[in-house]
């Protein structure tokens, strides 16, 4: 199976590249499910019913979300009739929506979809280790799961390994969100597991993680309150990981993608 994670959604220069490379991307690298995390694609700040339509209209299967899975209060009701749109399964009982999702693609293949949320420098949340050992109990790799896709959503890149040795041999592909930055560790862990530890943002690099410079740099600068903060408008650069499994549903290869905006373009061969 050919799967493609894509990072952080920012603002509308990020919507714009989904909407312009997505559908070339299937194509080309002949995908069976898309992964978008979207929950800056709001204004930077969350996401609306009719922006994750938007997503899946042009190709995204799922849309997994964050510690701003909420900013926009419209998420609280339609994310319950949206199966295609995960917050982290590790809020607290009585959360609406769903952290996990089992799609089934085209061809059949079963996809098991989970969104975690890490603790360390984040909000409180119920332990992401626990949620996640339930989850995979419950829908194991190769017996009610053609392949697995967990989103690492964590401040800290100690967490998210561990996350991911955690899944080794467990998942098909544990790929960290949220610091908007990719990083270069690309692989497959010892078991079979496609791991990235950031995959980076879909939005303008020439910001401070997404924002426009000016009021970032000034709360640094002056530590006072100011403006909203607001995305950057510029050419996006979507950053992804491409990964294919095996008929054991773990990573034959991974590869990252990076095409657009100011980044170095990485595209992998078909």
């Amino acid at each position: 199976m050919r799967l493609l994670f894509i990072g952080d959604v920012i603002g509308r220069s990020g919507r714009a590249a989904i909407a312009e490379h997505v559908p070339a991307l299937r194509e080309r690298l002949a995908l069976d499910f898309v992964v978008a995390n979207g929950e800056n694609a709001a204004g930077g700040f969350g996401i609306t019913e009719a922006i994750a339509q938007e997503f899946v209209n042009v190709g995204v299967d799922c849309v997994t979300l964050g510690n701003h899975s909420f900013d926009q209060r419209e998420a609280l009701v339609f994310i319950e009739r949206a199966p295609h749109v995960l917050r982290p399964m590790n809020y607290p009982p009585g959360a609406p929506g769903r952290g996990a999702f089992l799609y089934e693609t085209e061809k059949g293949e079963r996809v098991l979809v989970m969104s975690v949320m890490g603790r360390v420098f984040m909000d409180a949340m119920d332990d992401p280790f626990a949620s996640v050992e339930k989850e995979l109990a419950a829908c194991p790799l190769g017996l009610a799961a053609d392949a697995i896709v967990l989103d690492l959503h964590a401040e800290a890149s100690s967490e998210k390994q561990a996350l991911a040795n955690f899944c080794d041999g467990r998942v098909s592909l544990a790929i960290g969100t949220h610091t908007h930055v990719p990083t270069a560790d690309w692989r497959i862990l010892p078991h079979g597991t496609a791991f990235q530890s950031d995959a980076g943002m879909t939005g303008d690099y020439d910001s401070v993680i997404g924002m426009d410079k000016e009021e970032p740099i000034r709360r640094f600068t002056r530590k006072t309150p100011g403006s909203r903060f607001e995305p950057a408008a510029g050419a996006a650069t979507l950053c992804g990981l491409f990964v294919e499994t095996g008929g054991d549903g773990l990573a034959r290869r991974v590869a990252p993608v990076r095409i657009g905006g100011v980044l170095g373009q990485a595209l992998p061969e078909p």
